[in-house]
């Protein structure tokens, strides 16, 4: 009886080794791969390094299976595999099952283990979507703002912020997904039901309650709802003195844990306990510097430092006058930039001299060194500090997003902006940055419908009518993007906006006009949006004057420039890379700097 071809072929495999090769190479690359996925982060590699290994591992399986074929390993070295000796195959096949067996489980068992190992690369290094889940995940919480029922309505403050520290607390559990606070907190004072709220933040639970303070007495309430059905799974009163505000807490965010059923892998976070007068005039100052006014933050500053006063050594106030500080040089300019950026490093630093691991101060910090000194290394290992200290606040988050984009990339910054758009679904903020990276990319219907979403959210909101205008612009409709300049709220936007559009229209007078006013009114403060104008325009000698002035007035803009689309007329200039070098933002020297962020998982 003729033996049937496939097995003298599988017979022809064990006799040449193929299968012990395929179970040798498939182990190891399984185990090379679980190297990979714990170096990579520890060494700060490169995301890409999961798919080149992964790639080459693949690639390198039929190499490994026709070299096993080919060639056999000899005491005389490697010699090509001899023919089969007479019969030899037929002893192979008459041989038992249990001789003939094993040899084929264990070629499957290391093709296999292979596989496995690239699926997971593969999940490991996919970016996250906002559209890749179907629902909520069981355990995740939106905390609502807990309304005043104090007398004094300006107790509201307080009760906002007992609000948002629970939010904070629970955000540090990194087995529960927390709404961040603009989301949860849109919903103040919106009479919507709470399957509606927790539908549009993706959750599957939300905690609300309420607070009434009384000099130094305070009642709390808190109730956990699940969303898919509005029951009540649980609910609590506390009738405490201020002094047990911090210990009420810390019991709201045990029970939200045990009520979800969340395994921790670690110890539960914890309150850090404050002299209660200091926190409640840290609560108020925080919410009065996010009226983001030149009043708002001089009041916020004052109630800072009376809270400094009280409790030195209170790094979180330190580190809110930091970003306050900051905020007031870069964005109001109501600090020059030398004052305002001396003062906030010098607030950063002693709130990280408090607690080493404070991650808010890193990213001012980080922020500061991009900036004002513009040292796009050390921001770079400040912002990714930070972030790997608290590798899911929103705050930091944005910090990432713009650092990835003064370094030029794009893909990371798209990511990046995206991920927070998608825990902070109903803030204005994340979808305008993640507009202003579509812009960046070129994505310009993408850009578009994020900075449309923007404005429905908050029609107020300064500088998106004037991206929302360059996007229309630069798609080739300037009759539209006009527009969209002329309702721009901040007038410096405006006027830029104005002398771009105007142009494009073929209006020069009226874009001259714009331009004058801009330059009249705001030489200083917009040096770099200036050579932006006159760049679009064509005035190419101009336009690296005003990047110059830029340069000598330390401006905040030029971070911008890596990725800026209103300065391509200058990029084939000679003096266009010598510029680049000359403020450390050429090609070369920003692929030098290290900055790999992973995705939070």
């Amino acid at each position: 009886m003729t033996t049937p071809g496939y097995q003298r072929f599988f017979a022809e495999l064990k006799r040449r080794r193929v299968f012990r090769v395929m179970a040798v190479y498939g182990i190891v690359g399984f185990v090379l791969l679980q190297i990979v996925d714990l170096a990579v982060p520890a060494l700060l590699l490169p995301e890409w390094t999961y798919r080149f290994v992964a790639l080459i591992l693949l690639l390198g399986f039929p190499v490994a299976i026709v070299l096993a074929w080919a060639f056999d390993s000899t005491p005389e070295g490697i010699r090509r595999t001899e023919a089969a000796a007479p019969g030899e195959l037929v002893a192979i096949l008459a041989a038992p099952a249990s001789q003939r067996w094993p040899a084929g489980l264990m070629a499957l068992a290391g093709m296999t283990a292979l596989l496995a190992g690239v699926w997971y690369m593969g999940r490991q290094s996919a970016p996250a979507s906002a559209d890749s889940a179907t629902g909520p995940v069981a355990a995740s919480i939106a905390v609502l703002p807990f309304v005043n029922m104090s007398d004094d309505a300006s107790n509201e403050y307080f009760s906002d912020g007992i609000s948002e520290e629970l939010l904070n607390l629970l955000a540090r559990i990194p087995q529960l997904q927390v709404a961040a606070r603009t989301s949860s907190f849109s919903f103040k004072d919106q009479s919507l039901e709470i399957s509606e709220i927790a539908d549009r933040l993706h959750v599957a639970h939300v905690l609300e309650g309420s607070v009434r303070k009384a000099d130094n007495q305070v009642r709390i309430t808190a109730q956990l709802i699940r969303a898919e059905d509005g029951f009540h799974l649980w609910s609590e009163t506390w009738d405490r003195t201020l002094d047990d505000i911090f210990a009420i807490q810390d019991e709201i965010a045990a029970d939200v844990v045990e009520q979800l059923q969340v395994t921790l892998l670690g110890a539960a976070p914890t309150v850090e306990e404050i002299d209660p007068e200091a926190y409640a005039l840290f609560l108020q100052a925080r919410q009065l510097g996010r009226q983001f006014s030149a009043e708002g933050y001089e009041r916020a500053n004052a109630l800072y430092e009376h809270a400094l006063e009280i409790e030195p050594e209170y790094a979180a106030a330190w580190s809110g006058l930091a970003r306050n500080y900051s905020r007031q040089a870069a964005a109001l300019g109501t600090l020059s930039y030398d004052e305002g950026f001396r003062l906030a490093r010098e607030a950063a630093n002693q709130a990280l001299k408090i607690n080493p691991e404070y991650a808010p101060a890193y990213a001012v910090l980080g922020d500061i060194a991009g900036s004002a000194d513009n040292d796009l290394a050390a921001a770079a290992r400040l912002t990714w500090r930070a972030l790997e200290l608290d590798p899911t606040n929103s705050d930091i988050l944005g910090s990432a997003v713009n650092m990835s984009r003064d370094l030029g990339r794009l893909d990371k910054a798209v990511a990046l902006a995206e991920y927070v758009v998608a825990r902070d679904p109903v803030y204005a903020g994340a979808h305008l940055r993640v507009g202003n990276r579509y812009l960046d990319a070129g994505r310009l219907d993408e850009a578009i419908a994020s900075i449309r979403t923007a404005l429905s959210l908050n029609p107020g909101s300064s500088i998106a009518h004037h991206t929302l205008g360059l996007a229309l612009l630069f798609k080739g409709e300037p009759q539209e993007a006009l527009s969209e300049m002329q309702q721009e709220s901040s007038a410096g936007w405006r006027l830029i906006g104005l002398s771009i559009a105007h142009y494009a229209l073929g209006q020069a007078e009226e874009s001259d006009t714009a331009l004058a006013e801009l330059i009249d009114k705001y030489e200083q403060q917009w040096a770099y949006n200036i050579a932006e104008v006159l760049a679009y325009r064509g005035e190419t000698d101009r336009a690296f004057e005003w990047l110059d002035k830029a340069v000598q007035y330390n401006d905040p803009g030029l971070s911008l420039i890596p990725v800026d689309r209103t300065l391509a007329n200058l990029h084939d200039d000679p003096r266009w890379l010598p510029f680049l070098e000359s403020i450390g933002k050429s090609p070369e020297q920003l692929a030098a700097i290290e900055f790999e962020v992973r995705l939070p998982q």
